[in-house]
């Protein structure tokens, strides 16, 4: 059996479990945390700087989120791909699965660095510029979605599947404004997605340890 390796919480490990639900693939999830010291030891083993998640399927091991995407369409499940099979389509998928990632998720998680280390010693001003990245982000991502059920060639894909823990974290920081309708809709409409709804649902007993848990109800 698959086993996949990271944290309930872990907004790229939703990424893979997202795509294992979507497709119905059986899999063992090993807990990468302090008291799972054995399973940490993997994960550290095999990726570069010990980030999660990591497959483990027989002798193949495939680490990066979108990967392990890319690997479960090929190999298990009979679910439509989360990547088109057509490249043309893919392309955007592709793209969109980047812009959650590197527009959305990434300058989050500097937040979420900078709230770890002490104050004094923290980069000034930092909380600053990722609400100015993430209102570009947000900005854009509006315009986007505006004729848009889902992120790309208007199938549910790899970009949505970016997109769910992204805007599910952002937004808990660093609210998407109102007046991005498309944007929020959309948000909303990934949250009532079964797969996504029960990422969020086996995330709950951790929701009190994120740094910035005070700042919004996450829904």
């Amino acid at each position: 059996m698959l086993q996949i390796y990271g944290h309930p919480f872990s907004s790229f490990t939703w990424k893979a479990l997202i795509a294992l639900y979507e497709r119905a693939v059986p899999f063992e999830f090993m807990m990468v945390d302090p008291d799972h010291p054995d399973n940490s030891a993997v994960v550290a083993r095999h990726a570069p700087t010990g980030q999660f998640p990591v497959l483990v399927d027989g002798a193949r091991v495939v680490i990066e989120s979108a990967a392990i995407i890319d690997y479960l369409d090929l190999h298990h499940g009979d679910a439509p791909p989360m990547v088109p099979a057509d490249p043309r389509a893919a392309v955007e998928a592709r793209q969109m699965d980047g812009v959650f990632d590197d527009y959305v998720m990434v300058p989050l998680q500097r937040m979420v660095s900078a709230i770890l280390h002490e104050e004094a010693v923290r980069v000034p001003h930092v909380e600053d510029e990722v609400q100015a990245t993430l209102n570009k982000s947000y900005a854009w991502l509006e315009r986007w979605m505006a004729a848009r059920t889902w992120a790309a060639n208007d199938a549910f894909s790899i970009s949505d599947i970016a997109a769910a823990p992204a805007l599910f974290y952002a937004h808990w920081a660093f609210p998407i404004p109102e007046a991005h309708v498309a944007l929020r809709t959309y948000r909303a409409r990934l949250l009532a997605r079964p797969s996504i709804k029960r990422v969020v649902d086996e995330a709950r007993p951790w929701r009190d340890f994120f740094p910035l848990a005070a700042r919004a109800d996450p829904d």
